[in-house]
């Protein structure tokens, strides 16, 4: 993280709460200003990523960058699903590696 940007605060809203099958992840900045939210499911030690969705006035901020690394430190796997083609040089940079049809990995 860069001197300039705004530490990310993740509050994962569990499913039951939600009453969704998915756990959604509020992005906000210490300030409390919502950045936007990331569609996961966590299966203990591992997390599937389906979409991270950082709103437009905040694109370009690194959060969703914070938001990857975040979920590389506290889980032994991650996966990004459905990677769309734009996307996958994010997913390089964050040391993915592609394992499926447009399913991206990280192991630890």
């Amino acid at each position: 993280m860069s001197s300039n940007e705004e530490k990310l605060v993740i509050d994962f809203i569990p499913k039951e709460v939600q009453h969704s099958e998915f756990d959604w992840a509020d992005l906000s900045t210490q300030a409390n200003d919502r950045v936007g939210k990331a569609r996961c499911l966590k299966n203990g030690d591992s997390i599937t990523i389906f979409s991270i969705n950082i709103y437009p006035d905040w694109k370009s901020h690194g959060f969703g960058r914070q938001f990857v690394e975040y979920c590389k430190a506290n889980f032994k796997m991650v996966i990004a699903d459905r990677v769309r083609p734009t996307a996958q040089g994010f997913w390089d940079k964050m040391g993915f590696k592609e394992e499926s049809e447009c399913n991206w990995v990280f192991r630890r």
